[in-house]
């Protein structure tokens, strides 16, 4: 099982030092709005590849007038140590230690695996292609950590290319090499995304039916639906390469580069009512949304090609009535993986009885009450 055993933290957000002993079972958060509990899970989330739930910068997450850098350390189940913060001494990065010894973000991504829900991902279903894309691309990362690493060559790649356009005149020998990193950076996303969302849909079908509906996925972007068909790196590769040559033309007129993965949605269908995501109820979205997360943290126990995954729950059970928050919690106590919630009071998680932890954090202090 992956849990926390302890964490430290030093100079985070509210923190000026706090250190939690747990256990190792679940852990349920409450107290006021505002008194620190996502910072919490934030802290926890940087344990993890990435920039974590808020995807803040590393001086964001500085505690104010804090005089040096901040640091987050955790004890795992298995006795290994990780400790990550920012390193003001090497000109504000990241660093990372594992057990004493530098370490690398991927590193850390063969002893933690992460997945989160939070209140700014409730709109998903009715915000932009964009909203979706980043809430599919977090999936990914925690599947397969690499497509980070991808993706940012993806971007890189595209901003060149788009400073070309941008010119009214392209050279098609320049153009060509920067189309071919793109294509090839956008193959290896398109392949990760087509696993993880059949990884994701083969979670949902053995999920039980009941108080989180189940949800047929589907991707829309040429390059992912070639993925889902089979097609190989090398056919993904030569038709996202030729997609860019043939539309250099008309993204010269728009400016910016107009296909690829970039562009690529997920599509969500409520299977109870088979219609849209996007036009059910905000409580349906809510209960799918919640149901497409403990898909995503099954499949990765049930890919068996990583530890199995922290879950960070930040007022996920805050809207659900007490027989959707008993099951929300059954279902967390099977997966294998230790899970932290926030809630303001303590009732909330009566349903989890002895099988969880109860931490009370009142600004920037956090102590065990059970």
């Amino acid at each position: 099982m992956t849990a926390v055993t302890r964490l430290s933290l030093t100079d985070f957000r509210n923190y000026g030092a706090l250190s939690l002993a747990l256990d190792g079972r679940h852990v349920c958060l409450f107290g006021a709005n505002g008194a620190g509990k996502t910072n919490l899970l934030e802290a926890v989330s940087q344990l993890g590849p990435g920039r974590g739930l808020r995807s803040a910068t590393l001086p964001e997450m500085l505690r104010k007038d804090a005089a040096g850098g901040w640091t987050v350390a955790a004890t795992l189940a298995n006795d290994q140590k990780i400790g990550v913060g920012l390193d003001t001494g090497s000109g504000a990065k990241r660093s990372v230690r594992i057990d004493g010894a530098t370490a690398t973000a991927s590193d850390l991504a063969e002893l933690v695996r992460i997945v989160w829900l939070t209140p700014a991902m409730d709109g998903v279903f009715r915000g932009g292609a964009s909203d979706r894309r980043r809430f599919l691309d977090r999936q990914v990362m925690a599947h397969l950590p690499d497509h980070g690493r991808a993706a940012s060559r993806y971007e890189q790649a595209m901003r060149e290319r788009n400073a070309l356009l941008e010119r009214g005149h392209v050279d098609p020998a320049w153009a060509d090499a920067i189309e071919a990193r793109m294509a090839e950076a956008g193959a290896e996303m398109a392949i990760n995304r087509a696993h993880v969302l059949e990884a994701l849909q083969a979670a949902i079908e053995t999920r039980p039916e009941g108080h989180f509906p189940k949800a047929d996925l589907a991707l829309e972007g040429e390059a992912e639906q070639a993925a889902l068909r089979g097609d190989d790196f090398k056919s993904i590769f030569e038709v996202l390469a030729e997609t860019l040559r043939t539309t250099r033309r008309r993204d010269m007129a728009a400016g910016r580069t107009l296909s690829g993965p970039h562009r690529t949605d997920l599509a969500t269908i409520h299977r109870p009512t088979g219609a849209p995501a996007r036009d059910a109820s905000t409580g349906q979205q809510k209960a799918l949304l919640i149901g497409l997360i403990l898909a995503s943290a099954s499949a990765l126990r049930a890919g068996g090609d990583g530890p199995a995954p922290l879950l960070l729950l930040d007022e996920a059970a805050a809207h659900l009535d007490p027989d959707r928050r008993a099951a929300l919690f059954d279902e967390l106590c099977d997966l294998g993986g230790q899970a932290w919630l926030t809630g303001t009071e303590a009732y909330m998680f009566e349903g989890f009885g002895d099988r969880a932890q109860r931490v009370r954090v009142d600004d920037g202090q956090a102590v065990i009450e059970g």
